[in-house]
């Protein structure tokens, strides 16, 4: 095993640096964690760039493992499934499960990391230093720069070792491409995000259901709405950055306005100070990050810094904190960081590719295909052979979600198989009761291996 009288710098306190020191000092390890941010614990959160977090059970399993679940339980509010707006007819709720413990979390970003920072700052082998911004990497002479931005002077830190939690535009991973140590990707979607807020009704509640994600899709593009504890909504309009209709073509006000009323008209209402908030917040940008090396030497990417995803899937949290724990048992089975790294990367880099790709799938099936009559047809019928078959048929969503022991490469090519699975019993079918469910028993017991 590493030993503990090592100190780890980590690039980045956001939530997946934050939960891998706790991991780290709990095994007697200082940690001094740098974050070019302001404390979050002492400021606002910024407007319009959050996406609301959905926590799972692969976030919550982490969290439990690290002995903080407790502290952040209390920001947190279930929802039992996805509650579809159409264009025409009433909304409907698609349940995520069906046993009472199949639900996600909506949690904010920033109250997260906030509480996770809380309990970081209790114990006494952790030391974070805010608005210190990582600057470079130099792996020959193996030091990391980086700038107080308080005091305007740099510092020279040894990596020995560094793990660079530095989100998705990470320097580290950048500086490692520049001195040829990692070929990595950024790869942008056409599409982006706008930010706007449902506030709570005059007592407090909320405006919409409240256990609910709430989705308008509208096939090439959809809003979604999260629950907040404090009675409102944090909803997110994902749209095309270019053409007809994109970010690009609402120019001002009155086009603002014309297609928020023609798309959304059920909830437009309900977000009062939607113009000033599509002027003033940013449209963010979404894409996927592929690494082929997340080490070097005893310098590694983790978490969005190795393998952003997009938000669709509602991974991209879980799949970090799912990163430290896997790192914190490899580092218990080796004594050197770069064979640990390195060890790591092997056995985890699959996981995070396949949950890369059902994350780029999942938007097609939130913004157009939840309301397909084909779509929502097969999806009963996963539930119903789910429930004949508990150890052969789990839906991809359900292993994804609701399954940590299941890991994302298995969820999916089991998930491939089991929608060719699904195709060939519903075809021709208009209920799930024109399913021959006789043939749909044998199938899955001869061609699904026990899970």
């Amino acid at each position: 095993m590493i030993p503990a009288t090592d100190t780890v710098r980590i690039a980045g306190a956001g939530p997946t640096g934050a939960l891998m020191a706790l991991l780290l000092e709990r095994h007697g390890h200082g940690v001094e964690l740098y974050d070019a941010r302001p404390d979050p614990r002492v400021g606002a959160a910024e407007s319009g760039r959050s996406i609301n977090l959905a926590l799972a059970d692969r976030g919550i399993h982490a969290l439990k493992a690290a002995g903080v679940f407790d502290a952040v339980a209390g920001g947190m509010i279930p929802m039992q499934g996805r509650m579809v707006h159409p264009l025409d007819g009433a909304p409907s709720l698609q349940r995520y499960g069906q046993r009472p413990s199949e639900v996600i979390y909506s949690v904010s970003r920033h109250e997260l990391n906030r509480a996770l920072l809380e309990v970081a700052a209790a114990r006494p082998g952790i030391r974070a230093h805010f608005r210190h911004r990582l600057e470079d990497v130099d792996f020959a002479r193996g030091v990391a720069t980086l700038r107080d931005l308080t005091e305007e002077r740099r510092l020279e830190l040894p990596v020995a070792p560094l793990l660079a939690c530095d989100g998705a535009g990470s320097r580290a991973r950048r500086r490692m491409a520049e001195s040829g140590l990692t070929a990595a990707r950024e790869v942008p979607l056409d599409h982006g995000y706008k930010e706007f807020t449902i506030p709570a009704r005059p007592d407090g509640t909320h405006a919409l259901e409240r256990e609910a994600l709430h989705i308008w899709p509208r096939g090439d593009f959809m809003l979604i709405a999260l629950p907040n504890v404090d009675g409102t909504f944090t909803a997110t309009l994902f749209l095309p950055l270019k053409g007809p209709v994109s970010f690009e073509a609402l120019r001002d006000d009155a086009s603002a306005e014309h297609f928020l009323r023609s798309q959304f008209p059920d909830v437009v209402g309900l977000m009062p100070d939607r113009l000033t908030e599509f002027r003033s917040h940013p449209v963010g940008m979404l894409g996927t990050v592929y690494a082929d090396r997340w080490s070097a030497g005893e310098c590694l990417l983790l978490g969005d810094a190795a393998h952003a995803i997009v938000p669709f899937h509602g991974q991209g949290m879980n799949c970090c904190f799912e990163d430290c724990i896997e790192l914190d048992a490899t580092l218990a089975r080796h004594d050197e960081w770069s064979a640990a790294f390195a060890a790591f990367q092997a056995a985890r880099k699959p996981h995070t590719d396949a949950i890369a790709a059902m994350a780029l799938e999942n938007y097609l099936e939130m913004r157009a295909r939840v309301v397909d009559p084909a779509f929502r047809l097969q999806q009963a019928l996963a539930l119903e052979l789910e429930r004949r078959h508990p150890k052969r048929f789990i839906p991809r969503y359900s292993m994804v979600m609701f399954h940590h022991e299941i890991g994302y490469a298995v969820a999916l090519e089991r998930g491939r198989l089991q929608s060719a699975l699904l195709a060939e019993l519903t075809h021709g079918a208009q209920r799930i009761e024109d399913v021959d469910m006789a043939r749909a028993d044998r199938e899955v017991e001869r061609r699904l291996a026990e899970l």
